[in-house]
């Protein structure tokens, strides 16, 4: 009768979950595999998963705010969300124009006459983060995934301090899940008794109440700051120190970061009020619109924003048509390497067209389970001609896309799973050849401290270890 039982409550657990998959009708067929295969070979634990990780909906009711957010957004913000097609025409080249579309998420469209500056290392970027914040007059927006009560994010953390205190209008968001330490600091407590606006993104109670329509780690992965409306900053640095105390052995955090101007900055800053709408009960900051100017000689620019709210498959589709656009050559560098078929398929498609593709990834990944499904797609790569590299002097954290180096996307997303379906991302597409090259040769200093790696590489690998990897990449649409 025990065995029995257990057969039969394996059964219907079987059932009742495959069925629930069977009714998904946004699932690839290769995440509906895989949960076929968890569920079949471990029901209960597969049960679990499913319960905590399974749907990637954050509910009806944020996707219903989410839709009258923005509604409103566009009633105020008409021309600092852009416009494509009138912008495009004669400021960017017909083979590039299909990117600034695709990119094209919530309304958001092309700006013209943006400048940036590149930073050279973590170190100055902050530092002349802290410069900005202590300028400010008006007013200071931020969003950090991680924010770490290190140097780095005390020293922010009292920047805003002293700006609140001056009068500037100053409103603060760090991830509930990435930030979950910093926001029970001191640093936060002062912030908030200096008159800082606080908010937590994505808390954990709040992803708990809806664990039956949502996974529990649907994260808000943006890093986002607007000073005064004129400048904003852009690229992979979480508000911590290179040395990234909480993940020490595989420091230092290699990161890139753009400081902008232009009108491209008050999409930057729409995004953020869009997100503290939807995250606090809270007025949002004042919104301006044509407050950040065309400057002179500026290039085309687009704010790129994907999250869990938005249109299934928006970021692969813009990596596909990216990959497609390319005349010559693509430098992709990501810490994270998780594809679907759609994103790995316009790579190899694209290395097969003699287009000379490079992708560099971190030599030691803080994350096992993503590294090893990272070398499960080596071969195929190597084999379709892409050229690999991995990083060994840190983890490389950088997240950037350079095509034929005229047309550059640089931001927050890595080319994983997590960042195409879970995450809220922030990225910025620009058109200019200068600061195109720039991001360019960061990308070759990445390749000088890289070694090669190669088909007589991948072949040398133990049974074991190719096993491993191809039974990770198998799992890797429900990771």
């Amino acid at each position: 009768m025990l065995i029995q039982g257990l057969a039969a409550a394996h059964a219907l657990v079987v059932v009742v979950f495959s069925t629930r998959v069977l009714l998904r009708d946004d699932l690839s067929s290769a995440a509906r595999l895989a949960w076929f295969l968890v569920m079949l070979f471990a029901p209960y634990v597969g049960a679990g998963l499913y319960l905590l990780f399974g749907e990637i909906s954050i509910g009806r009711t944020v996707h219903q705010r989410h839709d009258e957010i923005f509604a409103k957004l566009h009633l105020v913000a008409s021309n600092s969300l852009g416009s494509c097609d009138q912008n495009l025409d004669g400021n960017v080249e017909t083979e590039y124009q299909t990117a600034f579309r695709a990119a094209s998420v919530d309304g958001f469209g092309t700006t013209l006459g943006n400048t940036a500056e590149l930073l050279p290392d973590a170190t100055t970027a902050r530092s002349r983060l802290i410069e900005d914040i202590d300028s400010a007059t008006e007013s200071v927006q931020c969003l950090y995934y991680i924010w770490l009560a290190d140097n780095t994010g005390k020293s922010v953390a009292e920047a805003l301090t002293r700006a609140a205190r001056r009068g500037v209008t100053v409103h603060a968001m760090a991830d509930g899940l990435g930030s979950r330490k910093f926001v029970r600091t001191k640093y936060w407590r002062e912030m908030r008794d200096a008159g800082v606006k606080l908010s937590v993104a994505l808390p954990i109670k709040w992803v708990v109440d809806t664990i039956l329509f949502s996974r529990l780690d649907l994260r808000n992965h943006r890093k986002i700051t607007v000073i005064d409306s004129h400048i904003t900053w852009c690229g992979s640095q979480n508000c911590a120190d290179p040395e990234f105390l909480v993940k020490a052995k595989y420091a230092p955090w290699v990161d890139i970061m753009l400081r902008l101007q232009g009108p491209v900055v008050a999409q930057n800053q729409l995004l953020f009020i869009s997100d503290w709408l939807l995250n606090s009960g809270e007025a949002a900051p004042e919104f301006h619109d044509n407050q950040a100017t065309a400057l002179k000689g500026g290039f085309p620019a687009q704010v790129f924003a994907d999250g869990p709210t938005d249109r299934r498959g928006t970021t692969p589709q813009l990596f596909a048509t990216l990959l497609a656009l390319a005349r010559k050559e693509v430098v992709i560098t990501t810490p994270y390497f998780v594809p679907n078929s759609t994103v790995l398929d316009a790579i190899c498609a694209a290395a097969i067209r003699s287009i000379d593709v490079t992708m560099i990834f971190p030599k030691h990944n803080d994350s096992w389970i993503v590294a090893a499904a990272s070398h499960g797609y080596y071969r195929q790569l190597l084999e379709h001609g892409v050229n690999l590299f991995e990083y060994r002097e840190g983890l490389l954290h950088s997240k950037t896309f350079t095509i034929d180096r005229k047309l550059s996307l640089i931001g927050s997303t890595n080319l994983d799973l997590r960042s195409f379906d879970l995450n809220y991302e922030s990225d910025i597409l620009l058109r200019d050849d200068e600061m195109t090259q720039l991001i360019y040769a960061r990308q070759e200093e990445y390749i000088a401290q890289s070694d090669p790696v190669t088909l007589d590489d991948v072949n040398a690998w133990t049974y074991q270890r190719r096993i491993w990897n191809n039974v990770v990449a198998t799992v890797g649409p429900i990771l």
